[in-house]
């Protein structure tokens, strides 16, 4: 029996207050994007690319900004809170809004705590004697309890930030995003006194191999694992709090395009002034060991061991200012990432993936509930590895692969809503879009083999959450077969993984055999597909619609773990695709998965419902327009009069 359940409409956000201004809106993204990852990102990429680092930069913001312009026109068209997992649902249905938006979720409700982290790893580093950090494998993490308790800490704050409104949230963002803006600033410009050009010209201009590869790879590998991706995906802020900006027609492009540039700018001066500023002899590593500064002594505060070495005293006194920052960045940015999930959670609970619980409202405006759920779930990436540099690849990935949605959603709701009104268009989008799609896969695969596992694991995996849960609720599938299909999936699901060995591996876990890859890759594969065709047999007509709608995302998914499996950026010691075929073959998969978007998006009733309420609010506004008009003109003929007789009394 079908369960009825109300539509997802522009009414199911009126409760969100707009009073966001344009700079608050492009606040919310700048002061995402500088958070966490001006902390530490530029000692990760010239660890992986060397003086490279700094194309890596201009990479990154480059795919960044044409993975961003896609968003601009259904940002506007669509302007909801949490949007960015209610646009998949809209376009392709059931099967790709759950994969889409757990993914985008996951990433969402991690980044506060990756960001608290990063605080705790600055003032642990400049204190020792506190007894925050660790050492683990090599690499710093917070330690027990210390450290993981302040962090605990940390995103209780966060909660409680977020719990009192956006428009609190909003007003003290704008101020501290402009101490965010000039204290980075400063510091390349301080860095650039003792710069030493030998850094760039005598060491190798691509690394040694920091991340598993050298060459030109190392410098595309960087814009995925160093934190590149990971700085510059927070123009997403925008479109998760467009529910709440002031003239999204107009704010919401331009939010989101100076949120894009702004950071990137400050970003490429850091690199630079990073790369000149680097000693050797103080890090305690050899001349052009880049890949060893990773788990050098300038690991835990790689700008102000800088500032430090320099012998300066200024130099050596501005590190209080940057102290500060180490604090506030990440903080700032905490609380951002932790009000971003909470709006992420509302839109999958208004589109039925959550519980409808997690969309009720505090006398604030806030999705208080969600917000909750948000805090206790982000405290679980506590356990694992509380590290930055164990944590970013895995969290860069999940946010690349759900800003491609944008891409293909904008082609196939102008076929399915011609009529919806488009403050924005994206001009060349037959060209922009498909650019923007395969900019992001390419994100996604040059994040690595490893990372690409642990991703996978927990979004296919959910392939039986949504038979059990999204599917049967809507009627589509008995809730017996469906329970059967997504047992006997999982207890294979998890024996394939737990003998692949790559779960939770580091990412130069060396490979036993080539035949423990040929295993995981046929076995995840052949299960997937079972799954997808025992799920299709049991699901009605209209399920199935769902379910085709989301075959393309998981062929991509598939088709880029094979890839980096054979490519560059795997296991392998002697990859069968090389730089840069490898690279070219995941383009390839990403161009196939784009065009098979576009023929599986379908009209959900959702998306009707919606274009007929925009039709109907742009008609009322007309009329309201007219009529306001009409009065101006009745009242200026009454002025007129009123003058005229005014003049003829006095004469």
């Amino acid at each position: 029996m079908t369960t009825s359940s109300p539509p997802v409409t522009y009414a199911s956000d009126t409760r969100f207050q707009r009073r966001m201004s344009l700079q608050a809106a492009m606040f919310i993204g700048v002061g995402g994007q500088i958070g966490s990852g001006w902390l530490f990102a530029v000692l990760a990429a010239a660890g992986i690319a060397g003086p490279s680092a700094v194309i890596s930069w201009i990479i990154g913001g480059l795919l960044t900004l044409v993975i961003a312009l896609a968003w601009m026109e259904v940002g506007t068209a669509l302007p909801f809170s949490g949007a960015i997992v209610r646009y998949p649902y809209l376009s392709h249905g059931g099967l790709t809004g759950w994969l889409m938006g757990l993914s985008y979720w996951l990433a969402n409700v991690s980044l506060p705590a990756i960001e608290a982290i990063a605080a705790i790893t600055y003032v642990g580093a400049v204190f020792p004697e506190l007894g925050l950090l660790t050492t683990r494998d090599g690499v710093s993490m917070l330690s027990w309890p210390r450290g993981i308790v302040v962090g605990l800490v940390l995103m209780v704050l966060f909660l409680l930030i977020n719990l009192f409104g956006v428009k609190l949230l909003s007003e003290a963002n704008r101020w501290i995003t402009w101490w965010k803006i000039i204290i980075p600033t400063v510091t390349f410009l301080l860095l650039f006194s003792v710069f030493e050009w030998t850094n760039f010209t005598n060491h190798g201009f691509f690394g040694n191999g920091g991340g598993g590869h050298s060459g030109a790879g190392s410098m595309f590998q960087a814009v995925a694992t160093s934190g590149i991706a990971f700085a510059l995906m927070g123009f997403r802020g925008v479109i998760d709090f467009a529910g709440e900006v002031k003239k999204p027609s107009r704010n919401i492009p331009l939010g989101t395009v100076g949120c894009v540039l702004i950071p990137m700018t400050i970003y490429i001066g850091l690199q630079v002034a990073f790369l000149g500023a680097i000693d050797w002899s103080d890090a305690g590593v050899a001349p052009g060991d880049w890949a060893g500064l990773a788990s050098s002594s300038w690991a835990d505060g790689p700008l102000s061991a800088a500032l430090h070495a320099s012998g300066y005293a200024l130099l050596g006194a501005f590190v209080t200012m940057l102290l500060i920052d180490a604090i506030l960045s990440p903080t700032a940015a905490g609380y951002l990432y932790l009000g971003g999930g909470a709006r992420v959670g509302y839109g999958l609970a208004i589109n039925k993936y959550f519980p409808a619980a997690l969309t009720k409202m505090n006398r604030h405006g806030v999705p208080a509930v969600s917000a909750i759920v948000a805090f206790v779930v982000g405290c679980l990436f506590f356990a694992p590895a509380p590290s930055w540099y164990r944590l970013v690849g895995f969290i860069s990935s999940a946010l690349v692969l759900s800003t491609l949605a944008a891409s293909v959603a904008l082609m196939v709701m102008r076929r399915t809503a011609p009529d919806l009104p488009r403050p924005f268009k994206l001009p060349a989008a037959n060209v922009l879009a498909p650019a923007g799609f395969v900019a992001a896969s390419l994100i996604i695969y040059w994040c690595g083999f490893i990372t690409l596992v642990n991703l996978i694991t927990i979004l296919l995996g959910a392939l039986a959450v949504y038979a059990v849960c999204f599917s049967t609720y809507h009627g589509w599938t008995r809730r017996a077969p469906a329970t059967a299909l997504s047992v006997v999936f999982l207890i294979g699901w998890v024996v394939i993984a737990g003998r692949s060995g790559f779960v939770l591996a580091t990412p130069d876990t060396a490979l036993r055999s080539n035949g423990q890859l040929v295993e995981y890759l046929v076995g995840t594969i052949a299960l997937c597909v079972a799954f997808l065709v025992g799920l299709r047999l049991l699901t009605s007509d209209e399920g199935v619609r769902h379910l085709r709608g989301g075959y393309w995302l998981v062929f991509l998914l598939l088709g880029q773990l094979t890839v980096s499996a054979i490519g560059e950026y795997g296991p392998m010691k002697d990859p069968i695709l090389g730089f840069p075929a490898d690279t070219l073959s995941a383009m390839a998969v990403g161009l196939i998965a784009y065009y098979w978007a576009l023929k599986s998006g379908f009209k959900v009733p959702e998306m009707g419902a919606l274009e007929a309420e925009y039709i109907a609010k742009a008609e009322a506004e007309a009329i309201i327009s007219a009529e306001n008009s009409n009065l101006d003109e009745e009242l200026e003929t009454v002025v007129d009069t009123t003058r005229t007789v005014k003049e003829a009394d006095t004469k």
